[in-house]
Parts: structure tokens; C-alpha cells; sequence
């Protein structure tokens, strides 16, 4: 049985919309069990949602438990960076629902010919993690902004593959 999931959209003082993730189910003082991550990401495989801003929809296909917990740039995150990406797999659905700047990307990769024949987009979102004090109690949020990464498939269909450029406001 899936546990549910404990996430809300809030608004800043700026206006700015940020997924807030209120529970830490990916722990770890050395290292991230990256196999739970993908693992827990397959709930998602099928599904699809829709950017608020634009009603575009993103769909999840089944590339995205192993490209996000396996990419080149999962494997050099350490620390809060590494925390912050697998923990924030709980918000995928609002993190694609507040995205905005929209920027384009050509496919420059053969191995990509197929899956990306269209390019690949980039979008900007936000999402934060709570960070606790020594009695468990929530202390503060880190809020983190990020980039997903989406491809255009040949069907000119938009899949998420994966989340980057994690960075801690």
C-alpha cells in the first residue's frame, strides 16, 4: 500500500508558487538509497498533469524512476543537494503543476533520436523541504529552486525525464 503523500502549494511574499513537501521519507547522514527512490517513483509511471500556466500536459513514462535516481547528475549530488532531489520525488505532480519559463532545447544526442526526436524543454519550479530541530519539531523550510528537464517524444508527446540544477535559495 502506498503512503500518502503529505504536499500543498503555497504562494511566497513575491507571488511565487512553491510546493511544499512536509515529510522526509528519504533519510540518510552518508548516502541516499537511490533503488528506494526509483523505486517509490513508480507510482507516478502513466500518469500525467497538466501546467497550470500553459494546460500543457506532462506525462510520466517509464524512463523516469531510472533516469532520476541513476543520471550523471544524481550520482555527483552529496549532502542537502542529494536529500533535497530524492525527497522532493514526492512533489513531481505539483512541481510540474506551478512550472514556469518555459525554455527549448534541440536534441543534439543519437541516443536520444527516438525518445527526444523533438528537443527537449526546461522548466523552472520550486519546492521546499522541512529541516528539524533535535526534539523532531519543524525548525525552518530550505526551499530549493530546480529545473525539470522534458522531452518531446516522436509522437510530440512531453514526458518529465528527470530534475536538475537543485539549488538551495
Amino acid at each position: 500500500m502506498a503512503k500518502s503523500r503529505n504536499v500543498s502549494i503555497i504562494e511566497d511574499l513575491n507571488g511565487d508558487r512553491i510546493v511544499v513537501i512536509n515529510d522526509i521519507i528519504f533519510k540518510g547522514k552518508r548516502k541516499i538509497k537511490w533503488n528506494d527512490v526509483e523505486e517509490y517513483l513508480q507510482r507516478y509511471v502513466g500518469e500525467f498533469y497538466e501546467i497550470a500556466d500553459t494546460k500543457e500536459i506532462i506525462y510520466i513514462g517509464t524512463d523516469l524512476p531510472d533516469e532520476y535516481a541513476n543520471s550523471n547528475y544524481t550520482h555527483r549530488l552529496k549532502g542537502t543537494s542529494a536529500k533535497a532531489k530524492a525527497n522532493a520525488a514526492q512533489g513531481i505532480p505539483e512541481m510540474i503543476e506551478i512550472a514556469t519559463e518555459k525554455l527549448y532545447e534541440e536534441n543534439k544526442k543519437e541516443k536520444h533520436s527516438k525518445d527526444a526526436k523533438y528537443g527537449w524543454y526546461k522548466y523552472e519550479s520550486k519546492f521546499a523541504l522541512p529541516v528539524y530541530d533535535r526534539s523532531g519539531n519543524v525548525e525552518r523550510y530550505n526551499v530549493f529552486d530546480a529545473l525539470m528537464v522534458i522531452r518531446c517524444s516522436k509522437e510530440q508527446k512531453m514526458y518529465l525525464y528527470d530534475i536538475i540544477e537543485i539549488k538551495k535559495k
